[in-house]
């Protein structure tokens, strides 16, 4: 048993918001901000004489990621800036040739379809497919696959709509057609388990600024070993070769693993605070996670709909997330998402409708008062 009010202590945004927000940008538990704080005053007082120290600090939270995902070696996650930076790797490395296409959902967040599209100078076809309603089909993806289909990439969670992807389903597909697996898993990390060994994924990315609880402008990538070199390597520097601290040795033999990704320096106070975030949930166990959040986001869609709200979401069993989308009765989502700020509760608007997101140390209470204020 998991003592939820214990873990709820670790988030000081609960003294003055009820933070149902949590697809956005997430408030920091308490460790986090200890090791921003850490990192900044060992740098003030300090400076280049204690980097040693966080090297090793690098480390540590390059195994926590590893763990999160279940990756087979540390060295198979490259640290990012942010998922867009991931998915770049992906875009710009793939050996394209010209003819070929990528499949998405058409309602993909952005940064999961800019950079698939920024490719049509190479003559690479993007292949949007619409969602039926609040669900994306996995036949209709299937529909869309040709023999000249290269890559499938999906959110484990739509942003919108709350739809949460059959990973393992889209990845059999995937292997069966030869086809490279990206998963933006943004959205899902944090709070619900993705295990890369489990399911065949070949690489995915996330900041950790959503459901890992981290900062803004620090994430983590994955590859599958197989295709290192196979990828053209983007953002290459002096910290992507072999021997990255020979500065008067030019030697241009790439890392063999994921961290020829990593071309310079990194932003190491914000990722150490993500690392101390993934400890937490670690420690509270992500399938606990996973059952708490499923458990509030049932409660406000019962409350919600006996109120007269249309739950948008599909709340079957496998589609459910920690994002439900919602329809009031009478009020425009902007005039929910108003009258809710004014009363300390925070949710949004996406897809013009009403996106509440609680995380594990939310409460049945502050669905009650976010229903209340709206």
């Amino acid at each position: 048993m998991i003592d939820w009010s214990a873990f709820r202590a670790q988030f000081p945004v609960t003294a003055s918001w009820a933070f149902l927000d949590h697809a956005a940008v997430s408030p920091l538990p308490t460790p986090a901000v200890a090791a921003l704080r850490a990192y900044a005053d060992n740098i003030a007082a300090s400076g280049v004489t204690a980097v040693g120290k966080w090297v090793g600090r690098m480390a540590e939270v390059r195994a926590l990621a590893a763990r999160l995902i279940n990756a087979a070696d540390a060295s198979d996650v490259f640290f990012v800036p942010n998922t867009t930076h991931g998915i770049g790797v992906v875009a710009e490395g793939f050996p394209w040739q010209a003819g070929d296409n990528v499949v998405l959902a058409a309602e993909e967040y952005p940064a999961n379809q800019y950079p698939w599209m920024n490719l049509a100078q190479r003559g690479v076809e993007v292949r949007a497919v619409p969602s039926r309603g609040n669900r994306v089909s996995l036949d209709d993806l299937r529909a869309a696959m040709d023999a000249r289909t290269r890559v499938l990439t999906a959110s484990a969670v739509q942003f919108a709509s709350g739809f949460r992807t059959d990973l393992d389903a889209l990845g059999a597909l995937c292997r069966e057609r030869g086809v490279f697996f990206f998963v933006d898993a943004i959205q899902a990390l944090g709070a619900f388990p993705i295990d890369v060994q489990r399911t065949p994924i070949d690489a995915l990315a996330a900041d950790s600024h959503k459901w890992l609880l981290g900062p803004e402008g620090a994430g983590f990538g994955y590859i599958r070993r197989e295709w290192v070199e196979r990828m053209h390597p983007i953002g290459v520097g002096a910290f992507s070769v072999e021997h990255p601290l020979a500065f008067s040795t030019i030697d241009f033999t790439m890392k063999p693993h994921a961290g020829r990704w990593e071309g310079g320096a990194l932003n190491v106070g914000g990722l150490s605070a993500m690392g101390a975030s993934i400890e937490l949930l670690l420690t509270a166990g992500i399938e606990n996670l996973e059952r708490r959040v499923i458990a509030l986001t049932d409660d406000l869609c019962a409350k919600a709909q006996a109120r007269g709200w249309t739950v948008f979401s599909s709340r079957a069993a496998a589609d459910k997330s920690g994002i439900v989308s919602l329809v009031h009765p009478t009020l425009a989502p902007e005039d929910v998402v108003k009258r809710c700020r004014a009363a300390g509760v925070a949710v949004n608007n996406r897809g013009g409708r009403v996106r509440v997101s609680p995380h594990a140390y939310n409460t049945e209470d502050e669905i009650d008062r976010f229903l209340a204020a709206s």
